[in-house]
C-alpha cells in the first residue's frame, strides 16, 4: 500500500496518537475524558481530517465482533445471576489444604472460567472472593491476586470467546472454534502449570511463614463457633428456679383449698373445658393449614429457582457445543443471550443495563481510528521493513514476530495490535496451515503479553481496582509487585507457548 499524501499522513498520525494516549492513559491531565470518549474522539478526528470518508468509517465497524462481544456479555450476566461464579468462589476454599493448594486452585479456576466466560468477567466476579479467602486465612493477598490476573489472561487465550482480541482474530481469520481450541489448548495448559510453579517458587517462603498464623486463626474461629453454639443452647432460668421450704408449705395449703372448691364446680368446669378444647383444636388446624401452605409456596419457589438455574446452565452448554460444531459465533452467542432473556420471563432491562456498552462503543471508535491509521500507509511501510525477519517458517522469524507483538501489545494495547498486524502477518504466511499458525501465534503472544505490566491488560486493572475498592478488606496491588512477577512469567510462558502452538 502506497503512502498517503503528507497532509493526510500527518493528520492521521495525530488522530491515532491522541487515541493511543487516551486509551493507555485515560485520566491524562490535559484531556481526562476516558478510553471510550477517547476512541470516539480519535474516530471523529479521522473523519474531520478527511483521512477516511464517513462511509468508510461506518464500513470499518465490524458488526460480527460487536455481536459476539454483546452476546457473551449477556450470557455472563445471566450466569452470574444463576450463581455460577459464586459456586466457583466456593470451590476455591472447599477442603483447602493450605495456602499453596489455594494458590494452585486460584490459577486453575481463573484459567477455566476465563476461557469460557472471558477474562474480564472472571476477574470482576472472582477478585473479591479471592481477597476475602486470603484475609480469612491470614494470608498475604498479592500472590493470589497475581495468580488470578495472570492465569485469567493465559486461560483466556485458549478460546475465541476468552478475550476481545481473540474475538477479533476468530472473526477475521474464520478459524472454527474447535480448531482454535485445539491449536492453543496445549500451550495454555503448560502455560498455566508453569505460571503456577513460578508463583509457588517466588512466594514459597512467604506462604510458608503464614502457615502457623493461619492455623491460629482457624483455631480461634472454631473456638468462636463453639462458644456461639454453647450460648445458643443455654437452659432457660425459669425451668430450674430454686424453691424454699416455706414456699412449699404455702403452695400445699393453697392446693388443699383448691381441691375443696373443685368438688362443687367440677361439672360446670368440665363442660367449659370441653368447649375450649374443641376451639383450640380448630385454631390449631387452621394454623397448621397456613403453615403447610407457606411451606408449599416456599418449596415451589425453591424448585422454580433450581429449574431456572439448570436451564441457564443448559443453554450455556448448548452455546458452547454449537461453537464447537462450527456454527456462526456471533449469532450463536446472540441466540443464547436472547434465549436466556425469554426464559427469565420478566423485564430484561435490569440485566441488559449491566452490559458494558461503553466497551462496545470503545470498539466502534477503535475500529474507525485503526482503519484510518492503516490508510495512512505507515503500518504497511513498517511491516514491509520487518517482514523479511519475521517469517513464521523459521525459529528466528517466530522469535522476532513474538518480540514485536509483545512490545506493541504493551505500548498500543493488544486489540489495536491485532487490528494493525493481523491481516499482514497472515498474508505473509505460505499456505493455509501457516496462515492459521500465524493467527494463533498472534492470539497467544498478544494475550500473554498482558501479564508483563499492570497496564498490559484490562483484566489486570480490574483485579487491581476491585481489590482496592473492596469493603473492609481492601488491598492495593502496586505496579512494582506486578512487574516483579510479570516480567519473568511473561517471557517464560510466551517462549514455551511458541513451541506448542500448532
Amino acid at each position: 500500500m502506497a503512502m498517503a499524501p503528507v497532509i493526510k499522513l500527518v493528520l492521521g498520525s495525530v488522530a491515532f496518537a491522541i487515541f493511543w494516549i487516551l486509551a493507555v492513559f485515560p485520566s491524562v491531565p490535559f484531556l481526562p475524558i476516558g478510553r471510550t470518549a477517547g476512541s470516539l474522539f480519535g474516530a471523529m478526528l479521522m473523519v474531520i481530517f478527511q483521512v477516511i470518508t464517513p462511509e468508510q468509517a461506518y464500513a470499518a465497524i465490524d458488526l460480527p465482533i460487536l455481536g459476539l462481544l454483546f452476546g457473551t456479555m449477556v450470557v455472563s450476566i445471566y450466569l452470574e445471576r444463576a450463581d455460577m461464579f459464586k459456586y466457583l468462589g466456593t470451590l476455591l476454599s472447599w477442603k483447602s489444604r493450605g495456602p499453596k493448594d489455594l494458590l494452585c486452585r486460584v490459577c486453575l479456576v481463573s484459567a477455566v472460567s476465563s476461557a469460557l466466560f472471558t477474562n474480564d468477567t472472571s476477574c470482576v466476579v472472582l477478585t473479591e472472593f479471592v481477597l476475602k479467602i486470603a484475609r480469612q486465612k491470614n494470608l498475604p493477598p498479592h500472590p493470589f491476586l497475581l495468580a488470578l490476573a495472570t492465569s485469567a489472561n493465559i486461560g483466556s487465550s485458549a478460546t475465541p470467546i476468552g478475550n476481545p482480541q481473540n474475538l477479533v482474530i476468530a472473526v477475521q481469520s474464520k478459524i472454527p472454534f474447535w480448531e482454535f481450541l485445539l491449536g492453543v489448548f496445549p500451550a495454555m495448559i503448560v502455560g498455566i502449570t508453569v505460571n503456577a510453579m513460578l508463583l509457588l517458587g517466588m512466594y514459597w517462603r512467604l506462604l510458608s511463614d503464614h502457615k502457623e498464623d493461619e492455623e491460629e486463626v482457624q483455631n480461634a474461629d472454631s473456638e468462636v463457633v463453639a462458644q456461639e453454639d454453647v450460648q445458643s443452647h443455654r437452659f432457660s432460668p425459669a425451668t430450674f428456679s430454686p424453691v424454699s421450704s416455706e414456699d412449699s408449705n404455702l403452695r400445699m395449703d393453697a392446693a388443699e383449698t383448691l381441691r375443696n372448691r373443685a368438688g362443687s364446680a367440677g361439672e360446670s368446669e368440665l363442660i367449659s373445658c370441653n368447649s375450649n378444647a374443641s376451639r383450640e383444636q380448630h385454631n390449631d388446624a387452621e394454623s397448621q393449614g397456613e403453615s403447610n401452605n407457606t411451606n408449599n409456596m416456599f418449596q415451589s419457589k425453591r424448585w422454580r429457582k433450581v429449574l431456572w438455574k439448570s436451564s441457564v446452565y443448559f443453554i450455556t452448554l448448548g452455546m458452547l457445543i454449537s461453537l464447537l460444531m462450527g456454527l456462526n459465533m456471533s449469532w450463536t452467542a446472540i441466540t443464547a443471550a436472547l434465549a436466556l432473556v425469554v426464559l427469565d420471563f420478566k423485564d430484561a432491562r435490569p440485566s441488559l443495563e449491566k452490559v458494558s456498552y461503553s466497551l462496545l462503543i470503545f470498539f466502534c471508535g477503535m475500529f474507525i481510528t485503526v482503519d484510518g491509521f492503516n490508510k495512512t500507509g505507515i503500518p504497511t511501510a513498517l511491516w514491509d521493513l520487518m517482514e523479511p525477519y519475521a517469517k513464521i517458517d523459521q525459529a528466528k522469524g517466530i522469535a522476532v514476530l513474538a518480540v514485536v507483538i509483545l512490545v506493541l501489545s504493551n505500548v498500543a494495547s493488544n486489540v489495536p495490535t491485532v487490528l494493525l498486524l493481523g491481516a499482514r502477518v497472515a498474508a505473509s504466511a505460505m499456505g493455509r496451515e501457516e496462515e492459521k499458525k500465524a493467527w494463533l501465534l498472534l492470539a497467544w503472544v498478544s494475550t500473554v503479553a498482558g501479564n508483563l505490566t499492570l497496564l498490559g491488560s484490562a483484566a489486570n486493572l480490574i483485579v487491581c481496582e476491585q481489590a482496592r475498592r473492596a469493603v473492609s478488606h481492601g488491598y492495593t496491588l502496586t505496579f512494582t509487585k506486578h512487574f516483579k512477577f510479570g516480567l519473568p512469567s511473561t517471557l517464560i510462558v510466551t517462549a514455551i507457548g511458541l513451541l506448542l502452538i500448532k
